[in-house]
């Protein structure tokens, strides 16, 4: 059972970056493109490989990066999550763009921002249930 409700959590997290995901693109129309033939499918992967190289290569490349992240007072920090983006627009190329530099860090920045409300959100109703 305890197998099961980690997998029902991975998964409405999941879910919830999808729509954050949706959410960016439809307001960053010119920088974030989502394939609208199977926009939840295409939404779905991108969080899903965000979710892994989050795990894999996001701590490396912030190892790499402490000296310009802390001569910069933590400002270089969303570029970490852009590159990250990026690497998934590589990956799923031409179903989940991402494109620019000014306006994709702002979306980059907006994402996360939308992810820590909502993993807060869902921590929170984690909480009240135990």
């Amino acid at each position: 059972m305890n197998n099961l409700y980690k997998f029902l959590d991975w998964l409405i997290r999941m879910i919830g970056y999808s729509l954050i995901l949706i959410l960016t693109s439809l307001l960053f129309t010119h920088t974030l493109y989502i394939d609208k033939e199977y926009f939840g499918l295409w939404s779905f992967l991108a969080s899903i490989i965000i979710y892994l190289l989050n795990k894999t290569v996001k701590p490396i490349l912030f190892r790499l990066t402490i000296p310009i992240t802390g001569l910069t007072l933590g400002l270089f920090y969303p570029f970490i999550n852009l590159i990250i983006l990026k690497i998934v627009s590589l990956i799923l190329y031409p179903h989940f763009q991402i494109s620019g530099i000014l306006y994709a860090l702002f979306a980059s920045i907006l994402i996360s921002i939308l992810n820590i409300f909502m993993d807060h959100v869902l921590d929170k109703l984690k909480r009240k249930e135990n």
